[in-house]
């Protein structure tokens, strides 16, 4: 019993010698932050220059994708125009029939 005991912490050990360090063990942290806070106008323009930077990154879609996406929007809410009209429509008749009204129907 012994010796199987040993056999296996020699295998454990040996394998956790060949273990290679990771690039997260070997990381040395967040680098901590400073205790005081930048100038509040200097916040302000750093703000500003990373907005700009931002929407120099931004395309315009051309005239051709436009007119697709415009479409695409378009057809999309007639679609569910008729979808929520007809379930209107349905659920109208339903309660009017349930409780004894007059359904959308009957005027």
């Amino acid at each position: 019993m012994v010796l199987i005991r040993t056999g296996y912490s020699n295998i454990a050990k040996t394998s956790e010698d060949q273990v290679t360090e990771t690039a997260a063990s070997s990381s040395q942290g967040r680098p901590a932050k400073k205790d005081a806070k930048a100038n509040f106008f200097a916040r302000i323009a750093l703000f500003v220059r990373q907005v700009i930077g931002e929407l120099k990154k931004v395309v315009a879609p051309t005239r051709k994708e436009l007119i697709n996406y415009t479409a695409v929007v378009l057809v999309f809410v007639a679609i569910m125009m008729v979808i929520v009209s007809l379930l209107d429509l349905g659920f109208g008749s339903a309660v009017g029939w349930v409780f004894g009204g007059i359904a959308p129907g009957d005027r």
